[in-house]
This record gives structure tokens, C-alpha cells and sequence, in this order.
């Protein structure tokens, strides 16, 4: 069998699943549509035990409602329920997907409406599709097509990124320059030890702080950055820049990431910059 006959059948499974994927999500069958989404309730909040692991999650007692039965359940987030809780106060709603009609599977979203369409495979399969055809393009016709074919999509992409990303960066650092700073504390510091491939042990350390904010709302959350020595932090107090409307945005060294956001354009513009570069020279070289 010839390229051709490769790429064809390449072409053709991945299609057939493309296209089952997208008539499934037309019908409103899929899993992800199926899925039952509600907004819960923090009721409580449990400090972390210092030492603990930090893929446990803040402790959190969380209320919600099935829309059918009209029952209130009460759950917390013990064991293995989708995604992490890292900042956590009472009263913060946080979404909670579940089988219909299987309240008790419930898994925690932070983003409730994300992928509710079932769309992220039959998606894959056409990116696996358009990678095919440039490799027989590459290949079949002159390899200055991959250049192409990788820099086309690839400046477009961050053509598209770049700007939102700077909106929702300024966004950002203007919520947490918009209030005075409060005051916090390192409550508990999580540790987490993995082995690689090779026998090399290596040790993470995640800090959790508390503050309360300007409107009363005591908040518990992961530090993941901004802390010198976090290994060494618990009991340390720390100034706490937080955004009003969501505190789960929040910074402990507001000059970090205004420096940040100066690297992060930087990188947006090179990797703009290696797009457009990439098509330029594929199409000057056939």
C-alpha cells in the first residue's frame, strides 16, 4: 500500500469518528450533554493538615440540589470528585456535574459549562486529520509544506490568544491593585514526594494561606508561587493582594507578576514571530 493508501485510511477512521462525534453532539446524546449541572454551596471549610498532600484538596462541605428530584444533597470532596478545590470560603458556589439521575457520582467543576458539548474528541480527530495531510504533503511533495502547514495554523492561533490573554492579564492586575492589601498567614504546608523513571526522588511543597478580605470573607487557599523558601513558610505572615469580586485571585508579590506579564508578551510575540517566520520561509523554498 502506497502513501496515499496510508493517508486514506488515516483520513478515513479518524473522519468516521469526527463525524459520529459531531452528529452525536448534534442530537444531544452525547456523555457531556447528558450530564446533569448545577451550582453548589460551600458550607464549611476545613483547614488542610500541615504535611498532608496537596491532591487532597482544601476540605470543603459542599451543598447542591438535583434540578429533578428536587433533593438536597450534602457531600464533601473526600476522595477522588474531579477537580481540585484550591481556594475555598463559605458561601463560594462551585459546579457540580453528574449521570443523570446519579447525584452521588457528582464531580466538582471549577468551569461548569466547559466541553458541555462533547465536542473535545471528534475535535482531536480532525487535528489528527490535518496533521496527516501535511506529513503526506511533506512528504509527497516537497517538505517545505510542513513548514507551511505547521506555521499557518500555528500564527493564527496566537494571533488569536495574544490579545485575550493581555485583556484578561490587565483584568487581573487591575482587580488586585483596585483594594489595599490584607493580611495573611501560611496555616498548613502540603508535601508531596515522587519518584521518576530513573529512581530520583523529588519533593514539592505547597503552601495554604488564610486572609480575609476587606468585605469579611475568610478565605483558605493554595499559594503556589510568590512565597521565598515555601518548605520553611508555615506560620509566616504574608501581605495578601486579592481581586473583590473573586478572591481565588489573588497574589502574595504583586511586582512578580507584573514582571510576569512582560515575560508571558514576550513569548506571545517570539512564538507569533517563529509562525510567521516558519510560513515565509516554506513558501520562499518551493
Amino acid at each position: 500500500m502506497g502513501l496515499q493508501g496510508y493517508l486514506a485510511l488515516w483520513c478515513g477512521a479518524f473522519g468516521s469518528f469526527a463525524l459520529i462525534g459531531y452528529v452525536r453532539s448534534l442530537a444531544g446524546v452525547t456523555r457531556a450533554q447528558r450530564a446533569v449541572r448545577v451550582m453548589g454551596r460551600i458550607e464549611r471549610v476545613r483547614e488542610p493538615r500541615h504535611g498532608s498532600s496537596q491532591h487532597d484538596g482544601i476540605p470543603v462541605v459542599v451543598s447542591f440540589q438535583d434540578p429533578s428530584s428536587g433533593e438536597e444533597f450534602t457531600v464533601t470532596n473526600d476522595g477522588e470528585h474531579g477537580e481540585r478545590i484550591t481556594a475555598a470560603w463559605t458561601s463560594r458556589e462551585i459546579g457540580v456535574r453528574y449521570p443523570r439521575g446519579r447525584p452521588h457520582a457528582y464531580q466538582f467543576a471549577g468551569d461548569l459549562w466547559a466541553g458541555r458539548r462533547g465536542l473535545g474528541w471528534p475535535n482531536f480527530a480532525l487535528f489528527l486529520i490535518y496533521v496527516g495531510l501535511v506529513v503526506f504533503a511533506a512528504v509527497d511533495w516537497a517538505w517545505p509544506w510542513a513548514l507551511i502547514g505547521f506555521g499557518g495554523p500555528w500564527t493564527g492561533s496566537v494571533a488569536w490568544y495574544l490579545p485575550q490573554s493581555e485583556r484578561a492579564v490587565s483584568r487581573r492586575l487591575d482587580g488586585l491593585a483596585s483594594r489595599p492589601p490584607v493580611q495573611g498567614r501560611v496555616i498548613a504546608v502540603l508535601t508531596d514526594t515522587s519518584t521518576d523513571e530513573d529512581g530520583h526522588t523529588s519533593t514539592s511543597h505547597t503552601p495554604v494561606i488564610t486572609f480575609t478580605t476587606h468585605e469579611g470573607t475568610a478565605v483558605t487557599a493554595y499559594c503556589t508561587d510568590g512565597l521565598p523558601d515555601p518548605a520553611k513558610s508555615h506560620g509566616r505572615t504574608v501581605t495578601v493582594h486579592y481581586t473583590p469580586d473573586d478572591p481565588a485571585l489573588f497574589t502574595t508579590d504583586l511586582a512578580a507578576d507584573h514582571r510576569s506579564r512582560s515575560l508571558d508578551t514576550a513569548f506571545g510575540v517570539a512564538a507569533l514571530l517563529i509562525g510567521v517566520a516558519a510560513v515565509v520561509v516554506g513558501a520562499v523554498l518551493l
